[in-house]
């Protein structure tokens, strides 16, 4: 593992972080991947107690490189969503780094049940990730949401918590 995805923590979004969460939202890198929200609804998430929005952080010192967001953290079934991740740098294994990291919140701190999630079916790279992180397709939205390129599926994918604790448990 390199230096800086052992080095990956997360921090809570605080509102001066709000540009750079906008800035690397909008970033036509990550545009087909997301359906980018406006200034008011990230707020929302930073102050709603169902919410946990991160800024992540990697390498030396506070070297911002994306965010990424929860939902459902109150959820009375134990349903936490893995609502966005967004990172500058791709193909470093930060975004495997945050999923870990994510999942070990999910299921140790909040005491989730399920931590779920939805890709862009165009979002080949992140479903495999997720599948090697031992999420699995519960199903597809067809033709659910719509950019620039046109429709697109979303997938759903979960992780339940006795999963979860196998994969810890090793083989």
């Amino acid at each position: 593992m390199s230096p800086i995805v052992s080095s990956v923590r997360l921090r809570p979004t605080m509102l001066s972080d709000l540009d750079f969460v906008l800035t690397v939202e909008r970033d036509p890198a990550n545009l087909p991947f997301i359906t980018p929200w406006d200034r008011t609804q990230h707020e929302g998430a930073i102050r709603f107690p169902d919410f946990r929005h991160f800024i992540v952080e990697a390498g030396e010192g506070t070297q911002a490189v994306g965010f990424v967001i929860l939902q459902g953290c109150r959820n009375p079934h134990r349903s936490i969503e893995l609502k966005r991740i967004v990172l500058q740098d791709k193909g470093r294994g930060l975004g495997r780094a945050c999923v870990r990291l994510l999942a070990d919140m999910a299921f140790e701190s909040l005491g989730a049940h399920r931590f779920w999630l939805d890709v862009k079916g165009r979002n080949l790279r992140a479903q495999a990730l997720y599948r090697s992180e031992g999420f699995v397709e519960e199903g597809r939205l067809r033709d659910s949401v719509r950019d620039e390129r046109g429709w697109d599926a979303l997938v759903v994918m979960s992780l339940l918590e006795d999963e979860q604790r196998a994969r810890k448990a090793g083989p």
